[in-house]
């Protein structure tokens, strides 16, 4: 029985294949009979209008990119469309402020500025206001997140504390996924492409709602292969996975409302005990007001489903409500102040196996926030200060207090100094307190579990940034940061055998972050990214860990990138970026440079056919993982098609 449904899976990715590949040959017959149109240009933002772009993730409030004091790195809907990318970590392959190793199929290990693997938990992610982090870990399933890529209108990924505005868990980092009004996305797209290790299709429809409203639905599926060891045995661990949704937005400026949603489901190839299955959906609505005077005001709520069953395994059902609410005024000549609170319910129900399980089973999750945030004028717009806190209740210690201060120098039109130390909280989650892990001689000689008295871990951050541009033509953003951290997660002698998750262990991180533009001509530009990583952990006197710091994480000491984005005549495209990631020290694995192209056709009623190709340096590569049972990440070929119209 088993094999008969191998084969049936096989014979779907093969049709589904095939599905793409007749899409795109006759998209691409279409396409052969157009008329060449006006060439296109390098992106939609010159690098001064790059600088005047409005992001909201450092302030909760739009600021132009050049005023904002912090390390904040924006990819924009057109950089995500010129790097090839087919889901949303790979696009966050773009920002340099980030660590983005790839596990295996349908895995990732992100974070920022350290602490990085799979459960990584010191990364807050939203997308469109969504917090998307699972309670369990306080991480992300990556496999469970994703979008429609032409429809971001831009990433705002923020390096370095953010908690006095987003809360627990943003502690060395932001990323905010934003996508564009539905009034921007009207009419029809068509998305196909398929390769040697992936295929996908994506169609959009939007329209008009009334006088002042607009609307999009969309549907995409993609599909995976395994990928391989480097023994060349197969990991087992191909997906398919298939996500439909809808915007719709009313209002103007003055006076907005929106209501968005999601659905997906997935299904993932393990080797034994059946396929791994995942679910959910998601239901958000957002009113904004402006008042009189130039305040406004703001109020979200969502609702989010997800289920993820690993046979034999693990099995969970999460439903989270959230609601927030926050006001914006001007408080005289000099105050720009910003305050609100938030709600956040989680109803967890884990199945339990005797491999993992979570005592209880059944949770009930509560967090509560208010924050306040003052931008003071010291001296008109060259010198601002921006003190803030937030308190923030979770359900397993006490309210805990997050302040931050900033102060922002600007001495002219186009530099800014800032400077920032900000103290920032990952608080338990359900691993750290409910866990339960079965002895599984040799792997595991004794029991793991939840630490009673887990407390939360705590990040002290002092960050120096300096932004500029020096001319039209060339931008640069260097920032320096110095971090302490105490009671980081350890595992310690308990009663009776077992271990139990503690917080015995502290240390410190320092590091520099760097990127730059630059516009060689009108239809060249170059960009290039830097990260140097000093992690220095150490386990307390006492401690009785055994597992060592390698637990906390597995993080490059340096990492770069360099990227070409190049317009040719004819309406053509050719864009390459090389990205080099040093060796991880525990467990070992070895440096890669990696080289991915692009080389793009786009036709007159927006047609646009690409050739994508990724890892051309080697055949394959590890990003992450022990040897004994990580995946080769291979060199891949990709074809898409992209209509609108």
């Amino acid at each position: 029985m088993g094999g008969i449904v191998k084969v049936d899976k096989k014979e779907e990715r093969v049709n589904a294949a095939r599905a793409c590949i007749t899409t795109i040959a006759a998209l691409a017959a279409f396409a052969a009979n157009a008329q060449t149109g006006k060439p296109s240009d390098l992106a939609d933002l010159s690098l001064e209008e790059l600088a005047n772009l409005e992001i909201t993730s450092v302030s909760r409030r739009p600021e132009r990119l050049s005023d904002a004091p912090a390390s904040v790195f924006v990819i924009t809907g057109d950089d995500i469309r010129r790097s090839g990318a087919t889901n949303l970590p790979e696009a966050l392959r773009l920002a340099p402020n980030l660590e983005v190793a790839r596990v295996d199929s349908r895995q990732y290990a992100i974070s920022a500025r350290g602490f990085n693997n799979t459960i990584a938990n010191k990364l807050l992610v939203l997308i469109d206001g969504r917090t998307v982090y699972t309670p369990l870990f306080s991480g992300v399933f990556w496999d469970a997140q994703d979008t429609l890529l032409e429809d971001v209108d831009r990433i705002e990924v923020i390096s370095g504390p953010g908690a006095t505005l987003w809360g627990a868990n943003a502690v060395n980092g932001v990323i905010n996924v934003i996508t564009r009004r539905a009034a921007e996305t009207q009419g029809t797209l068509l998305v196909a492409g398929a390769g040697n290790l992936e295929r996908g299709a994506a169609a959009r429809q939007g329209g008009k709602l009334g006088a002042d409203g607009a609307f999009r639905v969309y549907g995409k599926i993609s599909d995976r292969d395994q990928t391989s060891r480097a023994d060349g045995t197969s990991a087992h661990d191909s997906w398919d996975s298939g996500q439909v949704g809808f915007r719709a937005d009313w209002g103007t400026a003055a006076g907005a409302f929106t209501l968005q949603g999601d659905a997906y489901r997935g299904t993932i190839d393990q080797a034994a005990a059946g396929d791994i299955r995942i679910s959910g959906g998601n239901l958000l609505g957002r009113w904004a007001r402006q008042l009189s005077g130039g305040d406004r005001v703001q109020a979200q709520a969502y609702f989010d489903n997800t289920g993820r069953e690993i046979p034999g395994t693990f099995e969970e059902r999460l439903n989270i409500f959230d609601v927030e609410f926050q006001h914006a005024l001007r408080a005289g000549s000099q105050h720009s102040v910003i305050w609100g609170g938030g709600y956040r319910r989680a109803d967890d129900h884990v199945t339990n196996t005797a491999a993992i399980a979570f005592l209880p089973a059944d949770r009930n999750l509560r967090w509560g926030n208010l924050f306040v945030q003052d931008e003071i004028a010291l001296r008109g717009d060259q010198l601002r200060l921006t003190l803030g806190t937030k308190a923030q209740s979770n359900p397993y210690t006490s309210t805990e207090f997050l302040p931050s201060a900033r102060i922002a120098w600007k001495p002219d039109a186009s530099r800014l100094v800032w400077s920032a130390l900000s103290r920032a909280v990952r608080a338990p989650a359900r691993l750290d307190r409910d866990l339960f892990v079965s002895a599984q001689p040799p792997v595991l000689p004794q029991p793991i579990a939840g630490g009673p008295d887990f407390r939360s871990e705590i990040s002290k951050v002092l960050e120096l940034g300096y932004r500029a541009q020096p001319s039209p033509r060339a931008s640069y953003s260097i920032t320096l940061f110095h971090s302490v951290h105490d009671r980081l997660r350890s595992v310690e002698p308990g009663p009776a055998g077992a271990r139990v998750i503690g917080n015995e262990m502290e240390g410190k991180t320092d590091g520099i972050e760097a990127w730059g533009s630059f516009q060689a001509a009108e239809s060249w530009r170059l960009n290039a990214g830097l990260l140097v990583l000093d992690q220095n952990l150490r386990l307390k006197p006492g401690s009785g860990d055994t597992s060592g710091i390698a637990a906390a994480g597995n993080d490059p000491r340096h990492q770069w990138n360099l990227r070409s984005s190049l317009d040719l005549p004819g309406r053509q495209e050719f864009d390459v970026m090389v990205r080099y990631v040093g060796p991880l020290p525990s467990p070992s694995v070895p440096g890669y440079t990696a080289l991915d192209a692009r080389y793009a056709w786009q036709f007159e009623r927006g047609l646009e056919l690409a050739l994508i190709a990724q890892n051309l340096f080697d055949r394959s590569h590890p990003e992450f993982g022990a040897a004994a049972t990580r995946s080769e990440i291979e060199r891949g070929v990709f074809l898409k098609l992209r209509w609108s119209l």
